[in-house]
């Protein structure tokens, strides 16, 4: 379920149900027009901005971008250029039909972007689908200038031997992993209160309908999944910085 093509799927049936989007938007109060395929909420996203701080005219590479919905709002709010990297071509396109910004298809590990092009790097809820963590990691680094600053929200398994977790959520801690990419002024943060609103969420959409929506099905058999193991992972917000030298 990590396949490009799986997302390619996954994108083409959640464009078909605005019952997913509201939901989504509803609960974790995101902004109105801000399409989310991820959890990170409005609270969350305020603090992200405020982390990357990214200026007029800075680039901003928002990884894993989906339909491009963080990226455009970041974007939107600081005046930076967006660009958005995402390895569902179905995604890209949704991206592009939204806004005229520069989203391209490419993978965490190999962006296709040049070393030392842009200011600040944002990957939401996505980097434990790189293969592996590490390489994405050092690929953002390789991106970013000297100076620029990392984001990532993500989980991460309490225990890494619970196998009620995927392996690749087992397989993260970015507090090791982030320095032995070469990053500087790394800080890993739990978020408990993202992880209580992620709880309702779930519980709601388990409450809706389905019918013959997809995106509705497909959520609701994330949520069985997702709320069996919630105790077993924690909520994180990391943030590092390229070094200056």
């Amino acid at each position: 379920m990590t396949s490009a093509e799986h997302f390619d799927r996954w994108y083409a049936e959640r464009v078909e149900s605005p019952v997913a989007d509201d939901l989504v938007r509803r609960v974790l109060g995101l902004p109105p027009g801000l399409q989310s395929t991820s959890l990170l909420g409005g609270a969350g996203l305020d603090e992200v901005v405020a982390i990357l701080a990214p200026r007029p005219g800075q680039v901003l590479l928002d990884l894993a971008c989906g339909r491009g919905g963080y990226g455009l709002e970041i974007a939107r709010r600081t005046g930076c250029r967006l660009i958005g990297v995402d390895f569902s071509a179905v995604a890209i396109a949704q991206a592009h039909r939204r806004a005229d910004a520069d989203f391209r298809v490419g993978t965490m590990t190999g962006t296709g972007l040049d070393t030392a092009s842009v200011d600040a790097v944002l990957v939401v809820d996505a980097i434990q689908f790189a293969e592996p963590a590490l390489d994405a990691l050092r690929e953002c680094l390789r991106v970013l200038r000297p100076g620029g600053r990392l984001v990532l929200t993500t989980w991460e398994a309490i225990d890494p031997a619970d196998e009620r977790l995927p392996a690749r959520m087992r397989q993260l801690n970015l507090a090791s992993q982030l320095p032995e990419a070469g990053f500087a002024d790394v800080s890993v943060v739990e978020k408990p209160e993202w992880q209580a609103m992620e709880t309702r969420f779930w519980e709601e959409s388990l409450t809706l309908d389905a019918g013959d929506d997809l995106a509705i099905q497909s959520m609701q058999e994330e949520a069985r999944r997702v709320l069996n193991a919630s105790d077993g992972r924690r909520r994180v917000l990391a943030r590092a910085t390229a070094p200056l030298t």
